[in-house]
């Protein structure tokens, strides 16, 4: 809300985060579009800056940073950096990025046709993973995030979910399935 004297910052009409994201693509008339998980910090105050002049000077539709784990332990900054080394990997054929920073052309977020609604799990990663590689960057500076959906959900299932998802990424059919990412863990299991 410190912003709220310098941008228009409203609340708008959610649900699962692809029709949380598209309603606020909707509002949006800025060149480029900037989805944040609500857990992320900038690690880097010209992260921002830094895309826009990239976008510019190299035409791109899509840009990502690396995500580091603020305050997890050893595994859980190691499972952000393994996501990290897969992210760049990514970029020799099908690049992805996750929500928790995406940056997007505008004009080509749209084209894409935005965030798939039906979609249950990874939306962000399935969006991504359309823009052409030669139009994707990631950008060095990163943001910081909490270990919240490690300790929710466990190291191993967090770890097979991204094998899978990775194993199925020409798969339309995984992707609308339930894999109850967004599930309460069982306070019994």
């Amino acid at each position: 809300m410190s912003f709220r004297d310098r941008l228009n910052v409203g609340v708008i009409r959610g649900g699962m985060p692809s029709v949380g994201r598209n309603q606020g693509a909707l509002q949006a008339d800025s060149k480029y579009l900037l989805f944040l998980d609500a857990d992320v910090e900038l690690a880097d105050d010209s992260l921002i800056r830094r895309c826009v002049e990239r976008a510019e000077r190299r035409g791109l539709h899509c840009m990502t940073t690396n995500v580091l784990c603020r305050d997890g332990s050893w595994i859980d900054k190691t499972f952000y950096t393994v996501n990290d080394v897969f992210q760049y990997l990514s970029c020799l054929h099908r690049p992805f990025a996750t929500g928790m920073f995406m940056f997007f052309d505008r004009k080509k977020f749209w084209e894409l046709g935005g965030f798939h609604e039906q979609i249950l799990f990874a939306e962000d990663y399935r969006l991504s993973q359309r823009v052409d590689r030669r139009r994707f960057a990631i950008v060095r500076g990163g943001v910081l995030t909490t270990n919240r959906r490690l300790q929710r959900m466990g190291h191993l299932r967090v770890g097979w979910l991204f094998l899978k998802t990775a194993m199925n990424c020409w798969n339309e059919k995984y992707f609308l399935r339930d894999h109850k990412y967004w599930a309460e863990p069982n306070p019994r299991a």
